[in-house]
């Protein structure tokens, strides 16, 4: 029979303890009759985590630290949560064929058995610690389980509900508002900026959109899809019994004491209307410049151009790349009681204090180009145009900058340097979009390496030549340490946590202008922008991996 040593006199051996507080212990456990270990805590002689990691050895088995090891979602979900909460164990992951589950009192048989029983799987115990189980279980089964069974509830009282009338009741059920409003609360723990809810053939499927990455959380019961959907359109004050084309609409609710907005869109599928939800997170509108990611060399260029009283600047890049957050920003410096700032937007994101905010409405007539037309009547010193969509609204956006306006917009480009032209190109006449024109900011978002998992490795020649890294720094300080994403619990086990922005500046130089007039091509200001000293988005991006705040794979996802 294998001998093994009392756990007290282990830790004693071990040197976690003392002799006084071993006798002290043992004498509390004869008056008590607690687990020694458990008065071992409660006096303060070892951590929770040092004690489970004595017990783990004297048992032969893994101590595990949940807070970083890599949790199997799927593994989760084969224990059921109260089975979970009543035995304080885990299903974390397989490792052949056998699951393997943490629990906090490996010796107890019996529930090892029913477990066996339950997942019908063979269990391989680890060992962790009573906290860290219960935060894992109430993080994994917030969604999978409580929502779950939320939806199931639902699905019961909604199975054979076909008809509007008992599907406008639905929305009010409380299973339905319970299921939305889990999903909510997850979708902003989780940092979600979008929530997708999809009806599949089959389900109805659920994902959120993280750091800019869509992932998919859960499917529920198609059954509750009308449920669930109608009651979503209620909170957004869109039309119920219209099915048939796309709408919009807007939730204010309060999360976790938070005041929350979210932008929701409608759209009639094959399989019934999707619903995707933007989580407007309003300190996104109070960031400065120097949080975006300004490269120290490139901000004062920025700067510079955004400090004049009058002129156009642009900020480029496909959707979803934070341009609004950068003009957001940048009106934070500027907006002061001594300066009217008007902004025409579709739709307005963030409500801004001391500004005066216009939301277009094209079907009452109110378009980028008529607003702009009366905002330019109502005495303002800034302007910001949400989108220069077409011709009309260029034309009036450069002839407010050069009648002493300051205007910031966006534009749908793919660098700076081939942004004057598409103004050109847009029916804007050469000489007046020099003349407007200051300057173009072009951006990406990339995800953020995790500060907890990030790695650190020496990567070689060849991958930094392949990458554009410059030769001459290469020659003179050699290959560069740079990190890559491992993941763990903090950041999902995605590796990355948050994202920052990559930016292009180009400022509109006499040269440049002289270009554009003369119709030369993207490529030929690129060049002369380059020789005037704007870093590329590469560039900056390649300097961002440098400093260990992202990846070479994540600058090229987001960068051509």
């Amino acid at each position: 029979m294998l001998f093994r040593q009392p756990l007290g006199e282990m830790l004693l051996t071990e040197g976690l303890i003392t002799q006084a507080q071993l006798d002290a212990a043992l004498k509390a456990q004869a008056e008590r009759g607690l687990p020694i270990g458990q008065l071992l805590v409660e006096d303060g002689a070892v951590t929770e985590a040092v004690l489970m990691g004595a017990l783990a050895r004297q048992l032969g088995l893994e101590f595990v630290d949940l807070a970083e090891y890599p949790i199997d979602r799927g593994a989760v979900t084969l224990l059921p949560e109260a089975m979970a909460r009543r035995i304080l164990a885990l299903p974390v992951t397989w490792a052949e064929d056998r699951l393997v589950v943490a629990m906090a009192d490996p010796g107890n048989v019996l529930a090892i058995d029913d477990m066996r029983a339950v997942t019908g799987a063979e269990i391989t115990i680890v060992v962790a610690t009573r906290t860290q189980l219960s935060e894992a279980i109430d993080r994994f089964h917030r969604l999978d389980s409580e929502v779950d069974e939320v939806a199931q509830i639902a699905a019961g009282e909604l199975e054979d509900d076909e008809d509007e009338g008992l599907a406008r009741e639905a929305v009010e059920d409380a299973p339905i508002v319970k299921f939305v409003n889990l999903l909510i609360a997850q979708a902003v723990a989780d940092r979600a900026s979008d929530i997708h809810v999809e009806p599949t053939e089959h389900d109805l499927r659920i994902r959120f959109r993280v750091d800019g990455v869509l992932h998919e959380v859960m499917h529920s019961p198609r059954s509750i899809q009308g449920g669930v959907i109608s009651r979503l359109k209620v909170m957004a004050d869109i039309n119920i019994a219209e099915r048939r084309i796309p709408q919009d609409g807007r939730i204010s609710l309060n999360v976790a004491g938070k005041a929350i907005d979210l932008r929701v869109a409608t759209l009639p599928t094959v399989y019934g209307e999707k619903v995707v939800m933007r989580i407007l997170d309003k300190t996104r509108a109070q960031l400065s410049l120097p949080d975006l990611g300004f490269h120290p060399a490139v901000l004062p260029r920025f700067e510079a151009c955004f400090r004049k009283p009058y002129g156009t600047i642009l900020v480029t890049g496909p959707t979803g790349s934070g341009k609004s957050t950068t003009l957001y920003a940048t009106l934070n410096v500027l907006n002061s009681p001594d300066k009217n700032v008007i902004t025409v937007e579709d739709p307005v994101e963030y409500r801004l204090p001391g500004v005066n905010q216009v939301q277009v409405n094209p079907k009452a007539g109110l378009t980028f180009a008529s607003a702009l037309r009366s905002i330019l009547r109502s005495d303002p010193d800034i302007v910001l145009v949400g989108e220069i969509r077409d011709r009309e609204t260029a034309t009036i956006a450069v002839e407010a900058s050069l009648t002493g306006h300051l205007v910031l917009s966006t534009l749908h480009t793919n660098d700076a340097a081939s942004t004057p032209m598409r103004m050109v190109e847009m029916g804007v006449e050469p000489f007046l979009v020099v003349s407007a024109l200051d300057c173009v900011v072009a951006q990406r978002l990339a995800r953020k390496l995790c500060d907890r998992c990030r790695e650190e490795y020496e990567p070689t020649h060849a991958e930094l030549t392949e990458a554009g890294w410059p030769a001459a720094l290469l020659k003179a300080e050699g290959p560069p340490s740079l990190y890559r994403a491992i993941g763990c619990a903090a950041c999902s086990r995605t590796g990355y946590r948050g994202r920052l922005a990559v930016h292009e500046v180009m400022v509109m130089s006499e040269e440049i202008s002289r270009m554009v007039v003369e119709r030369y091509s993207s490529d030929d200001i690129k060049k002369t922008a380059l020789s005037q000293g704007m870093l590329t988005l590469r560039e900056d991006g390649l300097v961002k991996v440098a400093q260990g705040k992202t990846t070479l794979e994540e600058l090229f996802r987001v960068i051509a």
